[in-house]
């Protein structure tokens, strides 16, 4: 069987890094990845600047130019988040055709990809570590407290469980039992060729 990644490593490397990164904020890395586990914490680094993004969006003291400056910022940062999910899979994908690992056109796919999972459990640690500064907050009620606490044991057990599926998936795909496609998102509001508000503007000019 091939080996692909080890999850349960990858999973606290994205706990580790949303802890460091509230501390130390990261520089924005546009650089190529050298392996997996690099491609998977810029990806997750993506989703921790997007996190922050929309927490902007969302001020209502803010003005209307800085909303839509964040909104163009929300928009890039999507934009790659998606682009990442594809590489993560592509990257599994080369590694399963340079082992050969033989399957059909019958052989079952999973619904959801490899790199769609690392994508939830990047949004999962995330949540995972701002409800537990809800939980730590000094000045909130009890009740809020507890009912934190109550969500943060959920987004914990989620965690297990996502983490069992993607190892159940891996071993899968190792073996051969399932196969891998790599499914392009085809995002169209970015892409000024089919974007109706933006291709018409050029029409006009």
């Amino acid at each position: 069987m091939v080996f692909l990644f080890e999850t349960e490593k990858l999973l606290k490397q994205q706990l580790k890094e949303v802890e460091l990164w509230h501390n130390v904020l990261p520089q924005s890395d546009f650089s190529e990845p050298t392996d997996f586990h690099a491609l998977v914490s810029i990806q997750h680094q993506v989703n921790f600047e997007l996190w922050h993004q929309e927490d902007m969006a969302r001020d209502p003291d803010v003005s209307d130019s800085i909303i839509a400056s964040v909104k163009r910022a929300i928009d890039v940062l999507n934009q790659r988040r998606n682009d990442l999910i594809e590489q993560m899979d592509q990257f599994l994908l080369n590694i399963l055709r340079v082992e050969n690992v033989k399957n059909d056109a019958d052989t079952e796919m999973n619904s959801e990809t490899p790199g769609s999972m690392i994508d939830r459990l990047s949004i999962n640690a995330l949540k995972i570590y701002h409800m537990d500064e809800e939980v730590q907050r000094k000045e909130i009620t009890a009740e809020h407290r507890n009912k934190c606490a109550g969500k943060l044991s959920v987004l914990q057990e989620q965690r297990e469980d996502l983490e069992q599926c993607l190892s159940k998936l891996l071993a899968d795909l190792s073996s051969g039992e399932k196969r891998l496609k790599v499914y392009r998102q085809m995002k169209m509001y970015n892409d000024e060729s089919l974007n109706p508000v933006l291709y018409r503007k050029d029409e006009l000019k």
